[in-house]
């Protein structure tokens, strides 16, 4: 049976994970701030070696970066400024083999295919009806987030669960007849288990005995150190590898192509306002309770796209949160409006050699307002601008590629290259990074999905969008 989580009240003091649409959507003028995603500067993503020198970053970029560190939001990309960093210098795009190892953009150290932003922890905790407490608390100091799940969770018609935050800003509700599973994610570091008890009007006294909720494991969200800490560890064996004299392999998850010219959604709310808008339309994939892909709206009904490696069944869907509006209010800020979290529900589709999967979400009317995009039938061409709106290592939204001098090094440098098949993919030197996985890359020429992005190691690359609407006419 399908959970019925009821959603009491959002909340956003967004996860502190770096450090811890074809329709048109409405400017959101009814968002507010409703809390910050970390406390402290960023960590810059970490340029992986590449053919060709990569660029010095330019005194613009520098007192950006400063500014940023100084909790100064920076200037909003404009379309004629001559700011940007310089485009990063040609290489040969090396297609691979159908055989030869690429990194997955959420491949991480460990051999897993998706980002891991968490760790799972074994608890026992039980509360019983007659003897156990009525409440729980789950608290893990400094952790980004907190998501218990239940393998027992058998309580009386009438009576429910509740994970919340301490202030009760953030509750989720679960009631008797839900499958035992993983409960939605509460941000911060601490999250409360309590059972509401209904009035027994049958007096069934001693027969509550054998029933109860128990949960037997928590995962927790790293906080800003034990995140930094892993992707240095990442780029550290990378280098010890010696990326340039072998074949990349899953753990080099940078894939920051010279200077990083991305920036946060909301700086393009102006400047480019067809880019933010179709930036709606993505969402950030918590993937068992520490892994992350991001994923997107595909067409007008219920389904959402992001690669294979991401997930591939029902049960993975099942156990995904799908996070949309996961933005930041201010340019250059910590500020982030309330994400709507809805659940992955079932795979429609699969296919790991172009490396895609279809899904449908649970609750498919609150996040209806996003929007949608529409894949491209035209297979790209080479020098077409393109922008990937994305949540690199499950950042909130930021935009690769921007118009005219912006757009940078965010273009189509080989429209038939080779991805898990010959001919299957486009290659680019947009930057992106682990967690990128699943995202949107888009042709600023007709702003539709030219590739679903899914190879770091610079050139990148995406499975061609054209390949995916022929493949998928008939599911989306």
């Amino acid at each position: 049976m399908r959970r019925k989580t009821g959603i009491v009240i959002g909340t956003c003091t967004a996860l502190a994970l770096a450090g811890t649409a074809a329709a048109v959507v409405a400017t959101p003028t009814s968002d507010s701030p409703v809390g910050i995603w970390h406390e402290a500067p960023a960590i810059t993503r970490t340029p992986v070696a590449a053919q060709g020198k990569a660029p010095a970053a330019t005194r613009v970029e520098e007192s950006a970066r400063a500014e940023r560190a100084a909790g100064k939001p920076s200037p909003a990309p404009s379309a004629s400024s001559g700011s940007a960093a310089p485009a990063a210098p040609k290489r040969a795009a090396k297609a691979a083999g159908p055989g030869r190892e690429r990194p997955l953009e959420s491949a991480t150290t460990t051999g897993t295919s998706r980002e891991r932003v968490g760790e799972l922890i074994p608890v026992r905790k039980v509360l019983e009806y007659l003897t156990g407490p009525r409440e729980e608390k789950f608290s893990y100091p400094g952790a980004s987030y907190v998501k218990v799940h239940f393998d027992r969770l058998d309580m009386l018609p009438g009576d429910y669960l509740t994970v919340s935050n301490p202030e009760g800003t953030e509750s989720y509700r679960y009631e008797a007849s839900d499958d035992a599973r993983w409960a939605m994610s509460i941000t911060g570091d601490t999250a409360i288990v309590e059972m509401h008890r209904a009035v027994d009007p049958l007096g069934l006294g001693g027969a509550l005995g054998n029933l109860g909720v128990r949960v037997d494991r928590v995962a927790r969200g790293f906080d800003r150190g034990e995140s930094k800490r892993a992707r240095q560890s990442g780029e550290s064996q990378r280098v010890r590898r010696g990326a340039d004299s072998q074949p990349a392999r899953p753990g080099r998850e940078e894939s920051v192509c010279g200077a990083d010219t991305s920036s946060d959604a909301v700086c393009y709310q102006s400047a480019d306002p067809v880019a933010y808008t179709k930036s709606k339309a993505i969402a950030r994939l918590l993937i068992n309770g520490t892994e992350l892909c991001t994923g997107w709206r595909v067409g007008p009904k219920n389904r959402m796209i992001t690669n294979n490696h991401c997930l591939t069944t029902s049960g993975e869907a099942y156990d995904t949160e799908v996070w949309f509006n996961y933005q930041c209010a201010k340019c250059g800020g910590y500020d982030v409006f309330k994400p709507t979290k809805v659940w992955g529900d079932q795979v429609i589709a699969t296919d790991k050699t172009l490396d895609y999967t279809v899904f449908t979400v649970d609750g498919f009317a609150s996040v209806e307002k996003f929007g949608y995009l529409t894949l491209d039938t035209s297979r790209p061409t080479r020098g077409q601008e393109l922008y990937v709106p994305q949540h690199p290592a499950g950042e909130p939204t930021r935009i690769a590629g921007g118009k005219g001098e912006k757009a940078s090094n965010c273009s189509v440098e080989n429209p038939d290259y080779t991805g898990y098949a010959p001919h299957s993919d486009v290659s680019y030197f947009c930057d992106t990074a682990g967690g990128s996985s699943g995202s949107p890359v888009l042709s600023r020429r007709t702003n539709r999905v030219v590739a679903l992005h899914h190879f770091g190691g610079c050139p990148n690359s995406g499975v061609r969008g054209d390949l995916l609407a022929a493949k998928l006419r008939a599911s989306i």
